[in-house]
């Protein structure tokens, strides 16, 4: 991706920066202190060193998503162990499980029978929703998600029944 294009999509989703225009505390929280997070990590100096901006970007926030939900197991399909492992140290990289913990996978793949493993306790982390916008929508549309995170780069859903339906835009 060129820079000016890079510049396009940070000035378009500029009103949805720092979570604004969230009004749930939780997701708010959320937003702010996992997905935007700008302190350094512990782990950031010895990971990705040869990485491009965007891996380097994404895997950051791999890192703090695994380091904030601290699962047993994670379904890796994006190649992106070595920034969650780093964030998650007790978790077992596996192909498929019976119930999903956290997944990161790319936007291409078999929702329907990732999300027939999935529980109100699953993340699940899905790469590249830009190159398939209309793919994203569907799936933000599926009646199991509750609350989703469009962050042009990738995007993270959740399957908590005892939330209310929301999808947020993000400026990440």
């Amino acid at each position: 991706m060129n820079n000016l294009k890079r510049i396009f999509v940070w000035i378009s989703r500029m009103g949805h920066c720092r979570g604004f225009g969230i009004q749930s505390p939780t997701d708010y929280q959320f937003v702010r202190h996992v997905v935007n997070q700008h302190w350094p990590y512990y782990a950031y100096s010895e990971i990705g060193k040869d990485d491009d901006w965007l891996k380097r970007k994404l895997g950051r926030l791999y890192f703090r998503l695994a380091n904030w939900r601290q699962p047993d197991t994670i379904v890796d399909a994006v190649g992106a162990e070595e920034y969650l492992s780093a964030g998650c140290r007790k978790a077992q990289f596996v192909d498929h499980c019976d119930t999903v913990q956290m997944a990161c996978v790319p936007i291409a793949c078999d929702y329907q029978t990732l999300f027939s493993h999935c529980d109100s306790q699953s993340v699940v982390i899905f790469q590249d929703i830009w190159k398939q916008m209309p793919l994203w929508h569907s799936i933000e549309h599926d009646e199991r998600v509750t609350v989703c995170y469009d962050l042009y780069y990738c995007g993270i859903v959740f399957f908590d029944k005892k939330r209310a339906k929301q999808c947020y835009t993000v400026n990440f």
